[in-house]
């Protein structure tokens, strides 16, 4: 079943040195010693009959049913989930030992959550440092994410095993890389079985948006906050052009199956019906068939890097306001501010294609770079994969954040309570101005907000109402904002931040500021 585990974990990690995917602790002892029951525990998914994720403290764990246990041993124990994991393809994992798990099953807390079935086994995943959702990503970040899933259903299908699922709410990123998260999505198939039961729900959540991202039809977002699941074949079909319907990618994959459908449907007892043949190594190939064919059908829809929007030619425009001083001075600063500060953790708001992301992360903090347009936080995706440095894009609107959805708004938490004091630093640079004018948000609610992220530091760009570009957002309103001064934004930091640093940048219409929380 898919996971729907998206709560934010905190870097607390599993042993690097292990090359296990499964390890069996003898006697609590460090990392392994379970986290005191005095601390909340809270249910983190829901849907899979097989087993329940639960968040303790900074801990994720994953009860598995008495019925589940032996075949998800079985599986962990397996050469290729093994190698998997050590690839970092899969998420870490161990089995806590019995004296581990008896702190959580004497526990009427963790008891109520699964049910008071305390006969399984508990699992402790490696802590992803930031979840995303799919409405979240660039198409970038779907692709990557359905070629792992697709991937993987090729390599465990060598070794005898499965997907149960194939959904984009399984994979987390670390960084810019993918990383496979729902272990109980692993099964033992039967040889003799040539079917592949989610490769409805892979043409619904992976293909499909991306297809009709490529056409300009849907985007990302729109599709999953609507959709859990995804969108049909009926929905994609009814949005296309007779044109595109027509088309060689389009025909077989979207207009043929959408025509066909009403026969399907008459059949639709049989369609997920078991199915076997008398050769073991004629279903492997038949199965083989269909995982590469949408394979095939995948990597021809990757999104194409140099895509053109608003704000994706913004740094290399010669009317953005920065001379080649300016630049380099703001660039020295931030560079300063990482080599002394340090920060573990940095959020960067509205990172456009990321330059003061990259040089965060260049310094060696873990960055999650945010911004609303999907084309530049796809290109930073880009340039954080080509380069492998830890930047986390996601496609976030500051003045709209993701808000908690799913059953009772509880599987997936809204980006504020994920992001809610999980940085040691964050980054308004050359955006406030944005949030000011275009979205009317007063300042001392962005400051607010500034301390509501941060635990200790805050980089925030100031940018007067005679600057050219205040002014081509202000639109005449200029009037609005004329008693904006610095004096005016150090007194309403004043009340939560102290300012360590002001840097006034060439042209006398910007000024950094190294700001630090008040405790």
């Amino acid at each position: 079943m898919a996971d729907s585990t998206r709560h934010f974990y905190r870097s607390r990690l599993l042993p690097a040195k292990s090359d296990s995917s499964v390890l069996r602790a003898t006697e609590p002892a460090g990392l392994n010693a379970a986290v005191p029951v005095a601390e909340p525990l809270r249910a983190a998914s829901f849907r899979d009959p097989g087993g329940r994720v639960i968040r303790s403290g900074g801990r994720i764990l994953r009860f598995v049913v008495p019925e589940a246990v032996a075949e998800l041993r079985s599986v962990l124990a397996h050469p290729v989930p093994r190698r998997l994991v050590e690839a970092g393809r899969v998420v870490r994992s161990r089995e806590l030992s019995i004296w581990e798990a008896a702190e959580y099953t004497r526990d009427p807390a963790f008891r109520s959550i699964v049910r008071n079935c305390s006969d399984g086994a508990i699992f402790e995943h490696e802590a992803i440092p930031f979840p995303t959702y799919p409405y979240e990503w660039s198409p970038e970040m779907l692709h990557a994410a359905g070629l792992l899933t697709i991937d993987m259903a090729l390599e465990l299908l060598g070794a005898g095993l499965g997907l149960k699922d194939a959904t984009p709410y399984n994979v987390l990123f670390r960084g810019p890389d993918p990383v496979f998260v729902d272990l109980l999505s692993f099964e033992r198939r039967r040889s003799d079985d040539p079917t592949w039961l989610p490769c409805a729900q892979f043409l619904r959540t992976f293909l499909f948006p991306l297809l009709l991202d490529r056409t300009g039809t849907a985007d990302i977002a729109e599709i999953f906050l609507a959709r859990r699941d995804g969108i049909t074949v009926l929905e994609t079909f009814g949005r296309l052009s007779l044109a595109r319907k027509l088309s060689p990618r389009c025909l077989f994959t979207v207009t043929m199956p959408a025509l066909l459908s009403g026969a399907a449907e008459s059949k639709h007892r049989s369609l997920y019906r078991s199915r076997s043949v008398q050769d073991p190594d004629r279903a492997a190939f038949v199965l083989t068939a269909l995982l590469r064919s949408l394979r095939r059908r995948i990597v021809v829809l990757e999104p194409k890097g140099g895509r053109k929007s608003r704000w994706s030619a913004y740094m290399a425009e010669t009317g953005n306001n920065y001379s080649a001083e300016a630049m380099e001075k703001k660039e020295l600063f931030v560079r300063d501010f990482i080599r002394q500060q340090q920060p573990a953790r940095v959020l960067d708001v509205g990172c456009n294609t990321g330059r003061f992301s990259f040089i965060a992360a260049e310094g060696g903090s873990d960055v999650v770079a945010i911004d609303s347009d999907p084309v530049v936080a796809g290109e930073v995706w880009r340039a954080a994969r080509k380069r492998g440095l830890r930047v986390l894009p996601m496609v976030q609107d500051i003045c709209r954040p993701s808000a908690a959805t799913g059953w009772r708004n509880t599987e997936c938490p809204s980006f504020l309570e994920r992001a809610s004091g999980a940085f040691d630093a964050v980054f308004f640079l050359a955006v406030i101005h944005h949030m000011l004018v275009s979205e009317r948000v007063p300042l001392d609610e962005v400051i607010g907000l500034a301390a509501q992220l941060t635990t200790t530091h805050a980089i925030v760009e100031f940018v007067s109402p005679s600057d050219s570009m205040f002014q081509r957002l202000a639109r005449g309103r200029d009037e609005l904002h004329s008693g904006l001064t610095t004096a005016v934004f150090e007194d309403v930091c004043a009340e939560r931040f102290r300012v360590l640093e002001k840097l006034p940048l060439p042209g006398g219409t910007r000024f950094l500021y190294h700001l630090r929380k008040r405790q």
